[in-house]
């Protein structure tokens, strides 16, 4: 489970110790600090799944009918992935972990109240306590994950697989697909002015040349200008490997050309402007700092992008230009504009959006739409562009309605591949299970388990 949940809902600190007290008092589960169990290189102690009752807890989940032994479980799961993700080099990029622990505890302080009452909270020592917590378990999540997804990364479903799911699975009884829309939208993007962008350019320049000539910091220089948010405390710290696309293209380009030491000149990206510091090559993997910086864009660059999208929703309405047409025309959305504007379901990869799943953003911004209707010119900010402005229209509706095989191919085609990497899963699992070194202690072995933890155990 994701520690971001864990600043949803704050529980009581006297609530926290009650519940903890009644599973600690219910047939001793929980002993002071046992070895429940040891997975490869990996041990499980008694407190380890105490943890996992606080997280859930935090994260205002009712934990009272989820057992001790389904906790076990889970984290046998995780220990065996991660046991076998080192076994298969599978490695994290631990500045980004850290960076990702940096917004957590920032968030988690925020909803709390501040640092010294959420250190207090989860009854740790010290900040440093606190946050090497949540980096072991950000970075073993990540391990878990990562070799989860190497199990089932190569894996398809054939035509006819897809069939035979259908005709076991759903054809008897098929499931309802909830309303669909197919949403088109056009993106105008204040343009910067050349003045702008060469102060930007000669500020990073500064940067630059005070670094190298009166050896000025440059994590100080990260820290309070860089407008990476994710990178900043850490002060614009990164690692990349050339084994794996991380960044954009033009950024790892320029990481990868320099030496140790160096510092690159001002180069853009659809971020922004960044300079590059190489502080260390280890092996594929290059320890990096970057100051990112973007240009100010005016309001008299606002205004002409307002009137320009302005213009192009009137002609739609007017009919002197169909919106595929506006698109093409004047959006600045690449991923869109080729294709009618028509936005394309990350998670399908086919145009249509089930309501029900529907970002709740898309969902205000088109819920009042007809079809082929055009919104208002709405303002709006991604991490690219703090200002853009678009307009969007539903093209396609499609009612509630039963499964059907020809007609929702793409929707049967996704769960049959799911179905199939469930099981590629669970085969692993057991293989592994089989080949890992895996003991269980005490009352821990008389747990119920879905997978065959005991096989091994001594």
């Amino acid at each position: 489970m994701s520690l971001t949940t864990m600043a949803q809902e704050i529980i009581e600190e006297n609530n926290e110790e009650k519940k903890k007290e009644e599973r600690t008092s219910k047939d001793g589960r929980f002993k002071v600090d046992g070895v429940a169990a040891v997975v490869g290189d990996f041990v499980i102690l008694e407190s380890d799944i105490e943890k996992q009752y606080q997280m859930l807890e935090a994260g205002g989940v009712n934990t009272d009918g989820i057992t001790k032994c389904e906790l076990f479980g889970k984290l046998l799961e995780d220990k065996l992935y991660i046991h076998h993700a080192i076994q298969d080099s599978i490695e994290v990029n631990d500045n980004e972990i850290r960076s990702y622990v940096d917004q957590q505890l920032n968030m988690f302080a925020e909803q709390i109240g501040s640092m010294e009452k959420l250190v207090a909270y989860y009854k740790k020592s010290s900040e440093k306590e606190l946050r090497d917590e949540m980096y072991e378990h950000n970075k073993n999540n990540k391990m878990a994950s990562s070799m989860q997804q190497k199990i089932v990364e190569d894996a398809e479903v054939t035509p006819e697989e897809v069939r035979q799911f259908y005709n076991k699975n759903l054809k008897e009884d098929p499931p309802l697909f909830g309303t669909e829309l197919k949403i088109a939208q056009i993106v105008v993007v204040p343009e910067t002015t050349k003045e702008e962008v060469d102060k930007v350019i000669n500020q990073l320049k500064s940067f630059k040349a005070d670094v190298l000539e009166n050896g000025a910091s440059f994590t100080t220089k990260a820290v309070l200008y860089t407008e990476d948010t994710a990178s900043k405390k850490n002060g614009g710290r990164y690692t990349l490997n050339r084994n794996r696309p991380q960044m954009v293209k033009e950024f790892r380009e320029i990481a990868f050309s320099l030496e140790e030491g160096e510092i690159s000149e001002p180069f853009k990206t659809d971020f922004g402007y960044h300079i590059i510091y190489l502080e260390r090559i280890r092996g594929q993997e290059y320890d990096v700092q970057h100051i990112l910086m973007r240009p100010k864009i005016t309001e008299d660059a606002i205004s002409k992008a307002k009137s320009e999208l302005e213009n192009a929703r009137q002609r739609i309405l007017d009919g002197s230009i169909t919106f595929a047409e506006a698109a093409l025309e004047v959006s600045d959305e690449k991923e869109t504009k080729f294709d009618g504007g028509q936005l394309r379901n990350p998670d399908t990869q086919d145009y249509s959006f089930e309501l029900t799943k529907m970002d709740p953003e898309i969902y205000a911004q088109v819920q009042n739409l007809k079809d082929n209707n055009v919104s208002l010119v709405l303002e709006d900010s991604d991490r690219e562009n703090p200002v853009k402005f678009k307009i969007l229209t539903v093209t396609d509706r499609i009612d509630e309605h039963t499964a059907d095989f020809a007609k929702d191919y793409l929707k049967i085609k996704a769960l049959a591949l799911e179905d199939k990497r469930i099981e590629i899963i669970k085969k692993w699992q057991e293989d592994k299970i089989l080949d890992t070194y895996i003991k269980l202690n005490g009352e821990n072995r008389s747990c119920d388990f879905k997978s065959n933890w005991l096989k091994n155990s001594k």
